[in-house]
């Protein structure tokens, strides 16, 4: 039997590019907001996915979607700004 492993070079070769780039992470940084909104509103249906919502499943839902929107908008606003602003200050 052939082991997988000798070929692993070849399949998957290691680089210095495979990290991600200080821009990159920059963007992940900026967004992390907005990706903890939508892991909070997935929580919430999550839940409600094997049963009927109850009236607090129904708030807990309305808040993650009102709260994944005004962390949107917010972020939406501060990318305008720093497009319209010299020299890209915030």
């Amino acid at each position: 039997m052939k082991s997988i492993a000798a070929l692993h070079d070849v399949v998957t070769p290691w680089s210095d590019g495979l990290e991600p780039s200080d821009a990159e992470l920059d963007a992940i940084e900026f967004e992390l907001p907005l990706i903890l909104a939508d892991v909070d509103l997935l929580d919430a249906e999550i839940v409600v996915l094997d049963r009927m919502p109850s009236e607090l499943d129904e708030r807990r839902i309305r808040r993650a979607r009102r709260r994944k929107l005004a962390v949107r908008r917010t972020l939406l606003n501060q990318a305008a700004a720093a497009v319209s602003m010299p020299g890209g200050a915030a």
